[in-house]
């Protein structure tokens, strides 16, 4: 499943137990549709996203930034300490696209071309997770 929208908040890396590393981020996705009334109507959606393959990529992942992702959906359903019902969406993603940074400021953080293909070429030498 491919989705494009735009990261919510920087990406951070968290080292688990077993000294594997994941970035977490989440992403907002648009849509909208007109309603029989003809009013259009604008919908969001949050993504909770999980990228295992290289921690290297939560440099380019900014608040802001355009992002397509290549991966797998699940629904997940808590009870929270209010002991209300919750629902959310997680985004395994085993591909990420930038299409556009967030703002002027964070250009600067983008990873050069060089590099990009190192880290392409070291993803590719990597298994996949999953």
């Amino acid at each position: 499943m491919n989705i494009i929208g735009r990261v919510t908040k920087d990406a951070q890396v968290r080292t688990l137990s077993n000294e594997k590393q994941v970035v977490n981020f989440s992403i907002a996705t648009n849509d909208s549709y007109r309603n029989k009334a003809g009013e259009r109507i604008g919908q969001t959606t949050f993504f909770d996203c999980a990228y295992w393959i290289s921690p290297k990529v939560a440099t380019i992942l900014t608040k802001g930034s355009l992002v397509e992702l290549t991966g797998r959906v699940s629904a997940r359903v808590w009870t929270g300490n209010d002991g209300e019902s919750h629902a959310g969406l997680n985004f395994n993603a085993s591909q990420i696209k930038l299409h556009a940074v967030g703002s002027k400021a964070e250009t600067a953080k983008t990873v050069p071309k060089s590099e990009k293909n190192k880290e392409a070429q070291e993803e590719k030498e990597i298994d996949l997770p999953f």
